[in-house]
């Protein structure tokens, strides 16, 4: 982990652990998460990461270690915390029988607001999450993506410097999630810090400056997504067969070009290349020279997916079907 000078640390764990009965949810987790990024949380359903949310949020007390945020203590200092912190989840915490500007108004009252500010606020947050037009009507008439975004204003109301997303966009369209992965992008520009927890590996490549990976209570990885590919390995040849048959000839044409050998499976053949420089140029000859009819070929570079197989034993999908 880089270090960073203290005023510039937005989230601190040391040792955190959280146990349910003879189930540990949170086995010693240590975090740091830098003022104005994203830190992607990931892992499957049940490694711990909606736990450690709920901590850093006071909305849960750990067994041991210390968390702070914002630089108050998670502990210590719940109601001061509050203040400081946004939470947006994957269920819309809105009153579906209020229209969006008065659940807005409502929490802008419940942080000591006057009316006119609350709803002058709420008014405000409806405009920028392009929710004007129905700001007088209920909730309970607003699409999936149209209740995140009020979820997300709502959170906002107190500008709070800190952000927790707890899988924000799942069950959502893909219009939806990019719409919300492009407001989460504006705030983080705006200096905001953002804690995302997500099960989709393609959110955490777009969002996150830094990625964790936390299986099973424990924090099994962290860095940038481009650091955590390279643990994985370097580029790989990606080829389509178009006789499965002739995949055992296809892995002993690869195998000079490869670092290691060739994994055949079905008509898919891959092998990590050692050098990307003339890889697919190299491969094709290769193939042509011991008559491998080829029905797609591309050099690819490590995908999160393969960082979460590698450091897990599954991949994402697998994950969340098994949790």
């Amino acid at each position: 982990m880089h270090a960073a000078p203290a005023e510039d640390i937005a989230i601190s764990v040391r040792g955190v652990e959280k146990s349910y009965g003879t189930v540990k949810a949170l086995a010693g987790v240590d975090l740091d998460v830098q003022a104005g990024t994203v830190l992607g949380l990931l892992g499957p359903n049940g490694a711990g990461k909606t736990t450690l949310v709920r901590i850093l949020a006071t909305l849960l007390k750990p067994d041991s270690g210390t968390a702070s945020v914002a630089g108050i203590d998670a502990v210590k200092d719940p109601a001061a915390l509050r203040r400081r912190i946004g939470l947006a989840g994957q269920y819309a915490a809105v009153d579906e029988n209020l229209t969006g500007l008065e659940n807005l108004t409502m929490v802008g009252r419940l942080y000591g607001e006057s009316r006119g500010e609350a709803r002058g606020r709420g008014t405000a947050l409806l405009e920028r999450f392009d929710l004007s037009d129905a700001a007088d009507r209920p909730a309970k008439t607003y699409s999936g993506g149209m209740r995140r975004r009020l979820d997300l204003a709502a959170a906002l109301v107190a500008e709070p410097p800190v952000l927790f997303l707890d899988e924000p966009t799942t069950g959502l369209d893909p219009r939806s999630r990019l719409q919300l992965w492009e407001t989460i992008e504006q705030l983080v520009d705006e200096g905001t810090t953002v804690l995302l927890t997500t099960q989709y590996l393609d959110e955490a490549d777009r969002l996150a400056h830094r990625i964790a990976v936390i299986d099973h209570g424990r924090l099994l990885a962290e860095g940038t997504p481009d650091e955590l590919k390279d643990r994985v390995g370097g580029e790989r040849v990606e080829v389509t067969l178009v006789d499965a048959g002739q995949g055992e000839a296809a892995g002993r044409a690869l195998e000079p070009l490869a670092a290691d050998t060739p994994k055949v499976d079905g008509v898919s053949v891959t092998a990590a290349v050692r050098t990307r420089s003339g890889a697919i140029v190299d491969a094709v000859e290769a193939l042509v020279g011991a008559q491998v009819a080829v029905e797609d070929i591309a050099l690819r570079r490590p995908t999160l997916d393969d960082v979460f197989l590698a450091l897990t034993g599954h991949a994402a999908e697998d994950a969340e079907e098994d949790a």
